[in-house]
């Protein structure tokens, strides 16, 4: 079983953001509003939920500094669970990321919450609800950066700095063929090539970086430009609910109740808990 690909730039950069100022207001809707799940409203609930998870996946799966399971994924099942009024019945349970799948086909778990990767060949063994999150790209440059959104026209010429070998330099080269790679070997020297004016920008996961301009590191130095950028091609399909693949009506429940959380602002509200920058 694979994780979506570790776009983060690291926990490090997590554990720097004590003290973060105001989050930006815009959040992500991923759940379409008009797919309703009729069958999803008719069957009886179930007699337990248990998620299951892993402790390695910040911000969305992690212990906080008291020793206690918490994240975005995490509160997500709880918002999930309040939904479909089973909380009485609802538990989540931290293993490690590579017991997971034998564990939810053992009968061990209703569901997965850890980023597993959605692919042609995962799907042959699991169900996913749809997704509820993408991973975004975007370009960092520093504040007084010449540069506006009106990419890709100003990145014409342009030096952008992007970890070589990876889906950013794949997708960088495929939807902004008019600007110039710089290749640097991780994301801490593409950052530092941009704040020195060696690239004028750097291309990566938007979520990384959403943490890395809000931290003490950044100190206000830089901002996005352009974006976000999705692609399933480059970046996977994202965040989505893995359950066993003859677990489709519970799938479908699921999916009726990610859409409620969304309409209700939950979603939102859990967005601007665990991101204090936008990616988006």
């Amino acid at each position: 079983m694979r994780r979506v690909p570790a776009f983060l730039l690291s926990i490090a950069v997590l554990l720097t953001l004590s003290g973060v100022s105001g989050a930006q207001v815009a959040t992500p809707n991923f759940i379409d509003q008009a797919q309703r799940g009729a069958a999803a409203q008719t069957v009886a609930p179930p007699a337990r939920i248990r998620f299951l998870t892993s402790v390695d996946f910040p911000p969305f799966s992690f212990l906080d500094s008291r020793g206690l399971l918490t994240g975005f994924n995490v509160d997500l099942a709880r918002a999930v669970c309040e939904d479909m009024a089973v909380t009485d019945v609802c538990q989540i349970e931290a293993r490690p990321f590579a017991e997971l799948e034998p564990a939810l086909l053992a009968g061990e778990g209703e569901a997965i919450i850890a980023g597993v990767a959605i692919d042609v060949a995962s799907r042959t063994r699991l169900a996913f609800t749809r997704t509820y999150l993408h991973f975004p790209a975007r370009f960092a440059a520093p504040a007084g950066s010449a540069l506006g959104d009106d990419l890709p026209a100003s990145l014409d010429g342009q030096r952008v700095a992007v970890v070589s070998g990876t889906a950013h330099a794949a997708m960088l080269a495929a939807f902004f063929p008019a600007a110039v790679a710089v290749p640097v070997q991780n994301a801490s020297q593409g950052l530092s090539a941009m704040r020195r004016g060696d690239a004028a920008a750097y291309f990566g996961d938007g979520i990384g970086l959403s943490f890395w301009l809000a931290s003490e590191a950044a100190s206000d130095c830089c901002r996005f430009v352009g974006g976000p950028y999705l692609s399933d091609r480059y970046l996977g399909e994202g965040l989505a609910f893995a359950l066993a693949p003859d677990d489709q009506e519970l799938a479908a429940r699921f999916d009726e109740a990610l859409r409620r959380v969304v309409a209700s602002g939950r979603f939102s509200e859990l967005m601007l808990r665990y991101f204090p920058v936008s990616a988006f």
